[in-house]
């Protein structure tokens, strides 16, 4: 798991990383977290430090609760106004209203593309979605760090385990 979640946690602080001054306004205006200039650049090496840790197999019982609350902080002001869904699925149980007018809007771009673009070309990668960002993402990341707070960073590959061994 640690291996799964280290390349999106370094991704996602790298982002905010390589875009500070974005990246602190977004926190401070956009989502109107308290002391923005101090709780951005935590958020910022919580994530791109917590990841190279999570690769690396380092601390991983002291990194995990940071990350945690991280992702806590994510799925309550960034997600939670967008329900639980990720990517925008009218025929889930879980699909809120936006989901509902996403699959209205998905076809209408879908007939626009096919109509005045190159659709096989643009769908040669996949399908077109729409990109509900709703807390599926961040509470499961949440859960796998939890786990890894109880199992810690596995045993072989993990700095971790040889650190320990030598005890």
């Amino acid at each position: 798991m640690r291996l799964y979640l280290a390349p999106i946690m370094i991704q996602a602080g790298w982002n905010k990383i390589s875009n500070y001054d974005s990246t602190i306004a977004w926190f401070a205006e956009g989502l109107e977290i308290p002391f923005a200039e101090v709780l951005g650049p935590i958020a910022m090496a919580t994530e791109f430090l917590g990841g190279i840790l999570l690769l690396l197999g380092l601390a991983i019982r002291l990194i995990t609760p940071p990350l945690m609350i991280t992702m806590l902080v994510a799925a309550v002001t960034v997600h939670w106004q967008n329900g639980w869904l990720a990517i925008a699925d009218a025929s889930s149980w879980l699909a809120n209203e936006q989901v509902l007018q996403a699959a209205e809007k998905l076809d209408k771009a879908k007939y626009l593309l096919q109509e005045h673009g190159n659709y096989s070309w643009l769908t040669s990668s996949g399908n077109f979605v729409v990109l509900n960002n709703g807390i599926e993402f961040a509470i499961t990341y949440f859960v796998m760090l939890l786990s890894l707070f109880f199992t810690g960073g596995g045993r072989y590959f993990s700095i971790d385990h040889y650190r320990f061994l030598k005890r």
